[in-house]
């Protein structure tokens, strides 16, 4: 703490004054009662207890402390951060002088977790070193010879081992986490952690410094970290280690962070409050120990930052028999405790005996309960929070009414397994059809209120953005460089181009319909296609999706196999060269389930094109089936997948993909899978949802990373402008987006996806199910040449509010042309030419569906 000046007596009183009135404290206001002591100490206790209490009295377990009773399974001491207080960390030669291997065998895992289970523990906690891999080649050589490609597949095997052999519930501390690791990892575990210790960037980047060469205790590594733990709705521990050079500004600014994160998506279950104790052999062997009372001020200082609904636990091995300070600071648990295996990250410091720490919390006037490695607020809530699959392993252990630890359990293994097939059919199966006549049941899904995390933190962090500005501009050498070279367009320019309006707006879009009608000719091009939503059920939590249901909402539903064969089918009766199938994430979706969809439509029709799975959806098959995305691909490509769409792009830029979308795949992730499906001659379309938290900036950078992409894979087919569609849009009704985009935002985003996609995507398609007949023929004036398909049913934009139907006839595709006078051409998925046989059959029944729809059991 060198360097940090004592508070004023008047700060301290003034603080300590809003902590018991209940005034929401800031940063600097943290600090000073950090360093509260004496009667301020427990002045501070007094008022954070009482915040505790009434938290506990809410939750319908006052008067409660909890616990969970666990293993510790220390998968691999080997890691590739070079922490400079850590004795759990260590190297190849020490393991083989121990005469142990690089990773626990199985047989030793599962050795030590049955041995817990006859003791009645019902957690593992399985620690282990970051990436071990990407330091030392014995890590690798291990994996190698045991048949796992990296660490992360290891932790998922041996997860599911131990539900199924010995019924207890993995707890998982694999250090720094993807996006896509929290995927692969959340169908195998209860609960994950991951401890923040400090947002103090100079502990990590400063020679010297406890952190200094440790990547993955970079601070915005390990934030983003707990973002994709909220995003992927995981139950997610974390905490602070203090007293390792922190400052009290730093230790407070940390605090803040994770309550900003708690705030945002309500998936930080526990906080652990962690004092540093000083162990020999490591470099900061002679760096004095955290003092009791730091860790009690920060207890309190916690509680009062976080509110009453946090759980925050301090460990009991490293407080000295201080129970009831603790206690009296505000914590509500004791954390994990073994009767079986030793603290190995604090080897030196044995647990206390569960009986001491009940007789410790009775004498503070508490009674000591024993939980779940998840809390119980997720227990009772259960999805998304919880997966399907492991879910009956959590409900065998767990009081149904509390969701605390059931004490009657037994501890044994249940089955863990995907799921076979599709899930039966159910639900409103007739909803392509219905969506028409009928319309939705509500505006918004059941858990609107929670399912999409905080909408208030949402609306702060979009208000913070700011509004789009209107640039000022040279358009008149803009739009002289857009008619000569469009190629030569830099991002001022095009950003002046994306704001103009009246005669320069129509100047922009004469031009784009010049390079048109250059690249592409004058053909309005047309592919008579079905699109076959095969479930809506999903827990994502895209905001500006109104799509997606619950199992039980009235307008969910799921079809089977042979419903989606049977529509594959009528759509190829009436002359269709193509099905498009997406779905929801659906929970009990086993991620082979896409081949056996592809499959079935393929042998019931051979010769039909399948554009099918979005990104998201390759994913999800690919985390469900522990394959890599490549892997998962070509098993996609052998069971009959010709395209897959370039949906679940949205806006391609982070910032605003995270106000849009809670737990759907980053940006990065969506390029890798498109990337990807090209290498292995898979196309794909090309997306972007504009009109509702961006800017013209974020389009500007969208188009650019797609051309980009194309000038390396030449993989994309076409180019399709998605309007957002707001009257349902959760995050509009929510009073956080706009009503999407303006005409003149239509017709200058074609354009300029015309202008900057150049040469490289020459098909730009327009979307007659978002603007109308219309629309859409403007569209066709401003730089577009395609007009999609005919659908045949549309369920998603329905649903979303759009106003202009679920399908087209063939006829009205070729009005629409003719309403922006050219001619027409129908084409197939890759703007191929059509067989005559299928024009004909297409022609014949004007792309109609016969009435025979819909397909039931």
């Amino acid at each position: 703490m060198d360097g940090t000046f004592p508070p004023t007596a008047n700060a301290m009183r003034r603080a300590l004054r809003r902590a018991r009135d209940g005034v929401a404290l800031d940063a600097a206001e943290a600090a000073v009662l950090l360093q509260a002591r004496g009667e301020d100490l427990l002045d501070l206790c007094r008022s954070a207890a009482r915040v505790r209490d009434a938290g506990l009295e809410a939750a319908g377990r006052p008067g409660v402390i909890t616990y969970s009773k666990s293993v510790f399974i220390p998968l691999t001491r080997l890691c590739r951060d070079k922490c400079h207080y850590c004795t759990f960390a260590t190297v190849p030669g020490k393991l083989r002088r121990a005469g142990q291997g690089m990773f626990m065998s199985p047989d030793e895992v599962l050795d030590v977790a049955r041995r817990g289970a006859e003791l009645g523990c019902k957690e593992a906690l399985i620690t282990l070193g970051d990436k071990p891999e990407d330091r030392w080649p014995e890590a690798r050589e291990w994996l190698d010879a045991h048949g796992y490609d990296d660490t992360i597949a290891y932790v998922r095997a041996m997860s599911i081992r131990i539900l199924e052999e010995t019924g207890l519930l993995p707890h998982l501390n694999p250090g720094v986490l993807s996006w896509t690791d929290f995927q692969r990892l959340k169908p195998v575990s209860a609960s994950m952690g991951m401890m923040l210790e400090t947002t103090a960037t100079r502990l990590w980047s400063e020679p010297g410094g406890p952190h200094h060469g440790s990547p993955d205790k970079e601070p915005a590594v390990r934030l983003r970290v707990l973002e994709d733990a909220g995003r992927s709705s995981v139950p997610f521990t974390s905490g602070l280690l203090i007293g390792i050079g922190e400052t009290y500004e730093e230790r407070a600014e940390s605090l803040f962070a994770l309550r900003r994160i708690s705030r945002a998506y309500h998936g930080i279950q526990e906080l652990i409050l962690q004092n540093f104790r000083a162990k020999p052999d490591t470099a900061m062997r002679g760096m004095p120990d955290a003092e009791l009372d730091e860790l009690v001020a920060t207890v309190a200082v916690a509680r009062h930052i976080m509110g009453p609904s946090a759980c925050l636990q301090a460990p009991p091995n490293l407080v000295d028999g201080e129970y009831r300070r603790l206690i009296g600071a505000g914590i509500d648990d004791w954390g994990g405790v073994s009767p079986l295996t030793p603290d190995h990250v604090n080897p030196e410091r044995p647990w206390p005996q569960i009986e001491k720490l009940a007789e410790q919390s009775a004498a503070a006037g508490f009674e000591l309960r024993e939980r779940l490695a998840v809390y119980p607020e997720y227990v009772r809530h259960g999805e998304p929070w919880l997966d399907p699959r492991v879910l009956p392993h959590v409900r065998a252990l767990s009081d149904p009414e509390t969701g605390l630890a059931r004490p009657d359990a037994v501890v044994r293994g249940l089955p863990w397994q995907e799921p076979e097939d599709l899930p039966a059919s159910y639900g409103r199966t007739d909803l392509h059809a219905t969506i028409d006549t009928e319309g939705r049941t509500g505006d918004r899904r059941a858990d609107f209120e929670d399912v999409y995390g905080d909408w208030e933190v949402l609306r702060e962090q979009v208000l913070a953005q700011g509004a789009p500005e209107r640039l000022a501009g040279d358009l008149r050498q803009a739009l002289a460089v857009a008619a000569d070279d469009p190629e030569k367009l830099t991002d001022d320019q095009a950003l002046a181009l994306f704001h103009a309006d009246g005669p320069a707006l129509d100047a922009l879009c004469r031009i784009a319909d010049d390079v048109r009608r250059d690249a592409v000719g004058d053909d309005v091009t047309y592919c008579v296609t079905r699109n076959i939503n095969f479930t809506n059920v999903c827990y994502t939590g895209c905001r500006f999706c109104a799509f997606a249901q619950r199992r039980t909402d009235a307008d969910a539903y799921t079809l089977s196999l042979q419903q989606v064969a049977d529509r594959a089918a009528q759509a190829w009766e009436v002359g269709a060269t193509e099905v498009c199938m997406q779905g929801g994430i659906h929970p009990d979706l086993p991620g082979t389930a896409y081949f056996d969809i592809a499959r079935a439509v393929k042998e019931r029709v051979p010769g039909i094109h399948v554009h099918a799975f979005s990104p998201m959806e390759v994913v999800n098959g690919a985390t469900r089936t522990g394959l890599s995305i490549r892997e998962w691909l070509q098993e996609a490509k052998d069971a009959g997948l010709d395209t897959i769409p370039g949906t679940a792009a949205e806006i391609l830029d982070d910032e605003v993909r995270w106000v849009l979308t809670k737990g759907k795949l980053p940006a990065a992730t969506w390029v890798e899978v498109v990337t990807t499906a090209h290498e292995l001659g898979i196309r794909s379309s090309s997306t972007m949802m504009y009109g509702h938290v961006d800017t013209p900036a974020h389009w500007l950078g969208h188009l650019r990373l797609l051309a980009g992409i194309q000038r390396r894979t030449g993989g994309f087919t076409e180019f399709v402008t998605l309007p957002f569609i707001h009257t349902n849009a959760p995050v509009y009704l929510a009073g956080i987006a706009r009503p999407g985009p303006t005409a003149r935002d239509n017709r200058a985003v074609v354009a300029m996806a015309r202008l900057l996609l150049h040469p490289h995507i020459p098909n730009i398609q327009t979307s007659w199910v978002k603007l109308g007949a219309e629309g859409a023929a403007e569209m066709l004036r401003s730089g577009a040449n395609d007009l999609g398909g005919t659908l045949m049913e549309e369920t998603i934009s329905r649903m979303a509010g759009s106003a202009y139907g679920s399908y087209k006839s063939v006829r009205d595709l070729q009005a629409i042309a003719e309403a922006a006078g050219r001619p027409h051409r129908q084409r197939t998925t890759t703007y191929g030419e059509v067989p005559a046989e299928r024009r004909a059959a297409a022609l014949a029944s004007d792309g109609h569906l016969p009435e025979l729809l819909p397909v039931l059991d």
